[in-house]
């Protein structure tokens, strides 16, 4: 028998309910979601001072926040992985390493965007 599923506002409390969830579980249980979301909020208040124009401020807002997001995911991946089987196998290993690939090209981006506006906006 297939679950039913909940409809209308029911299913968009319960969507919020375990999206807070998740996010719990990734900032108690993984140290790498509490530094860059720790760093998400530096970002956040020091785009105030530092921002030249509205789409600067969305920009330097918007990196870090990413870069969370894809942290979360690849938490989730991590921990999929983790709970098929502690043995290694090539393509759990690989799942690991394209999510921490995803998470580095964030950081990079993020660097990159804010050296980019600091630079802007400061030396020219």
């Amino acid at each position: 028998m297939a679950k039913v599923q909940k409809k209308g506002l029911t299913r968009i409390v319960n969507a919020a309910k375990y999206s807070m969830k998740g996010f719990k579980a990734g900032l108690i249980n993984e140290a790498a979601i509490r530094q860059e979301f720790l760093l998400a909020i530096i970002l956040t208040i020091t785009s105030a001072f530092i921002y030249g124009s509205v789409t600067q401020l969305i920009l330097l807002n918007v990196m870090p926040w990413l870069t969370v997001c894809v942290e979360l995911l690849n938490s989730g991946i991590e921990a999929v992985v983790d709970r098929i089987g502690p043995e290694f196998h090539e393509l759990s290993g690989r799942a690991k390493d394209l999510g921490s690939a995803a998470v580095f090209v964030m950081l990079i981006l993020t660097l990159f965007t804010w050296t980019a506006i600091i630079i802007e906006n400061y030396y020219f």
